[in-house]
């Protein structure tokens, strides 16, 4: 965030949640309506496969993290939040969002919690706005029109491609396969060891987390974490 980081305590943010639910978003939208635009600098951190063979970490492992150090920040954009919805429902509650949706030439990684996510938000994206969210002209591309196989179902809001075949092959011009699309078939990241089981027996666990408590945090991001351990440890049943 080019915000900086500004932390809330616990308590005032429990009451904030039955007092004032709507803190943060008043605050987001105020904010762009006074024009003065939130903005966050995308980085990345870039590890090559011989690398991720020898660190001594599953760099695939969402609780550990690359330290800066051995692989820096590298800035590629600027996210920048320059208007406020015109219909909050249109524009933000029917938005359906997915780690799927991925642009030629990125691919998931063995991170294991993604690769359940992969299938996991279309699942939920059509319980919650239905069979056909991708027509939506908030979650469909903007200049271009869709042409597959998907036809009918239900809040269907476009012309259901006309009277165009609904099975492939066909002798009517339907859609093909895109070209490119067959060259990115077979996944640059090879597979190594075993694929088949997983043994975290071995996983160290604890150094990234002593280092983070140690020289991450300040006394008061130390205290504001022992508190939030002990909010959430405090209902668990005492085997």
């Amino acid at each position: 965030t080019d915000q900086g980081i500004k932390n809330m305590d616990p308590v005032r943010a429990g009451e904030l949640a039955g007092s004032d639910p709507d803190y943060s978003i008043r605050d987001l939208y105020n904010a762009i309506a006074k024009k003065e635009f939130p903005s966050w600098t995308l980085k990345v951190q870039i590890m090559t496969f011989e690398q991720a063979e020898k660190v001594p970490y599953n760099p695939f492992d969402l609780t550990k993290i690359w330290p800066q150090a051995d692989f820096p920040l590298l800035p590629v954009g600027r996210m920048v939040l320059d208007r406020n919805p015109s219909n909050y429902f249109a524009e933000v509650e029917q938005a359906a969002f997915a780690p799927s949706h991925l642009v030629p030439g990125i691919e998931p990684s063995p991170d294991k919690m993604l690769q359940a996510r992969l299938f996991a938000y279309g699942d939920t994206h059509r319980h919650r706005v239905g069979a056909n969210y991708l027509m939506l002209p908030v979650n469909c591309p903007y200049r271009v029109a869709t042409r597959n196989y998907q036809r009918d179902g239900p809040m269907n809001s476009t012309d259901n491609q006309g009277g165009a075949p609904n099975y492939f092959p066909n002798s009517f011009s339907g859609p093909k396969e895109c070209p490119f699309a067959r060259k990115l078939q077979n996944s640059p990241m090879p597979p190594s060891g075993n694929i088949d089981r997983y043994e975290s027996g071995d996983d160290d666990n604890f150094s990234q987390a002593t280092v983070f408590y140690r020289r991450v945090l300040d006394d008061g991001g130390r205290r504001r974490l022992i508190n939030n351990i002990i909010d959430h440890l405090r209902n668990a049943s005492p085997f």
